[in-house]
């Protein structure tokens, strides 16, 4: 016995190849059968009325040339000549007493005859065709109006048809057009744009009809090519609710097992995976920290290690023997120890901020009053240095931190300015209100930083122009420490670069973390 599965795919005997050539094929057929049907029930009468209109213009433009008396113009035979070439016409215009006014025809005795019969209604219906009697014979009347009637003439003697209009003109002269039905170059225009004609009608017609029917047979492609865009991005909750008998229900049918299998495999490697990545992730975070800690650790530390080394071995070998060689060399190594310890307790600083074993205690105080705090204590530093240090006057502000790490991010940004205070060494300190925060701006006069650098300043151990930040000792930690700080408080932090100077600013929040919230 059959499974379900087996038994609809056997159920499904007809194939969507055989149903496209099927429906093209007929498609082609009857657009062919179509064309030939219009073209033999129609394209006659419309090759006989395009003939008619351009002899009934051709008309118009005699008789028009005819009451301006411009029948004889140079322009009118050129307007002549262009309308008779274009269609095959021949023409003749005789005045009421019979003298020739305007003749334009290949065989102007021929035309002159035809004028002549119609002058004198000697032209009769073909149903009384008699060869010894007449040459020309009425086949058909196309038109009988009040001024001018047209024909098609039969040619017994040539066995050619031509049309033919003979009218009165408003100033009584006489008019014949003729223009040979049978004409090779004028036939193959007109079928040309007929067929155009027909050939676009029928082709819309037929693009119509195709569009409707593929887009009834591509449907399930459709549905099929969607379901399997959102497997390879790994969405599996579409399923295919076909229910044809072709081949692409079977193919849905597939599709739809095989995204049950690969969500039920993949959900089962990711579960298995995570912990492994998360496990992969952290020791390789661990192990580029470590390197790169031991690597800048190891740059830093060596210079003042190796000048502790050379002045103890100059002690030692007695380089120094009178009293103020040796303090200056105990001096020596006592700053170098001194830089060392900083440098130590900055990245234990750094390393506790970074891995989120700080405690920050946020509590309400006056910036404005805390910074001028700060200031006394540091503004011999300045002094030192030449440097004039201005904060402006103003009233109480009050912020939300950690007053602790709030005066190692100040003390950074202060100590930087001072060592790259240049100009006219001045250093500027002052605030800004902003929406629930207040920024603190420290400026210093000096050289812009270098654009390209401004990305790396927060960087461990990065230094703009390491000759002047050996000179003064630096370590390159102290903007590190205050991205941690920052980051750990969830503060803005930022550089501006001006034309004369630096302004390194922090913001702190005027609003407790409730109110913020809220």
């Amino acid at each position: 016995m059959k499974s379900g599965r087996e038994g609809k795919a056997a159920g499904r005997r007809y194939s969507i190849r055989v149903q496209f050539t099927i429906i093209f094929l007929l498609l082609m057929l009857g657009t062919i059968g179509l064309c030939w049907i219009i073209n033999n029930a129609f394209l006659e009468k419309y090759y006989l009325r395009e003939k008619r209109i351009a002899l009934t213009e051709m008309y118009k433009k005699v008789n028009s040339a005819a009451a301006n008396n411009t029948i004889d113009s140079e322009e009118f035979d050129e307007e002549v000549m262009r309308s008779a070439g274009k269609d095959s016409i021949s023409l003749i215009v005789m005045d009421a007493e019979s003298s020739m006014v305007k003749l334009h025809a290949s065989d102007s005795e021929s035309m002159g005859r035809r004028m002549w019969d119609n002058l004198f209604g000697e032209t009769p219906d073909l149903s009384e065709r008699d060869p010894a009697k007449s040459r020309y014979y009425i086949a058909d009347c196309l038109a009988d109006q009040e001024n001018y009637q047209i024909n098609i003439i039969y040619d017994s003697r040539m066995n050619t048809k031509t049309m033919e209009l003979f009218g009165v003109l408003d100033d009584g002269s006489f008019c014949l057009l003729q223009s040979a039905v049978e004409s090779i170059h004028n036939s193959s225009a007109i079928a040309n744009r007929f067929m155009g004609y027909i050939g676009i009608a029928v082709s819309l017609l037929g693009a119509l009809i195709a569009l409707l029917l593929a887009g009834k047979i591509t449907e399930p492609i459709r549905e099929l090519t969607e379901i399997s865009a959102r497997m390879k991005k790994l969405d599996f909750s579409a399923k295919y609710r076909g229910n044809s008998r072709t081949e692409i229900a079977e193919l849905g049918d597939n599709i739809n097992e095989l995204s049950e299998i690969l969500e039920r495999t993949i959900s089962e490697l990711k579960t298995a995976n995570n912990e492994l990545r998360e496990d992969i992730e952290k020791k390789e975070k661990l192990e580029d920290m470590r390197q790169e800690f031991l690597s800048n650790v190891t740059h830093e530390l060596k210079t003042p290690l190796a000048l502790i080394k050379g002045y103890a071995e100059g002690l030692s070998e007695g380089v120094a023997d009178d009293p103020d060689s040796i303090r200056f060399y105990t001096e020596v190594i006592t700053d170098e120890a001194d830089k060392m310890n900083r440098i130590v307790a900055k990245l234990l600083s750094l390393n506790q901020l970074e891995f989120g074993n700080t405690q920050f205690s946020m509590v309400r105080f006056d910036i404005v009053g805390f910074t001028r705090g700060c200031l006394n204590n540091a503004g011999m530093l300045a002094k030192k240095r030449g440097i004039r240090v201005n904060m402006e006057e103003r009233s109480p502000l009050y912020v939300w931190a950690d007053e602790f790490w709030t005066e190692e991010v100040f003390m950074n940004y202060f100590s930087n300015a001072v060592n790259h205070c240049d100009g006219e060494k001045v250093i500027d300190i002052h605030f800004e209100e902003k929406e629930n925060c207040v920024r603190v701006v420290v400026f210093n006069t000096g050289r812009p930083i270098p654009e390209e650098a401004i990305p790396h300043l927060w960087e461990k151990f990065y230094k703009v122009d390491k000759a002047r930040t050996r000179e003064y000792g630096g370590s390159g930690v102290g903007l590190s420490i205050v991205k941690a700080i920052m980051e750990q408080m969830h503060q803005d932090y930022g550089v501006i670069n001006y034309d004369n100077g630096v302004a390194f600013w922090f913001e702190l929040d005027t609003r407790t973390k409730t109110e913020s919230s809220t």
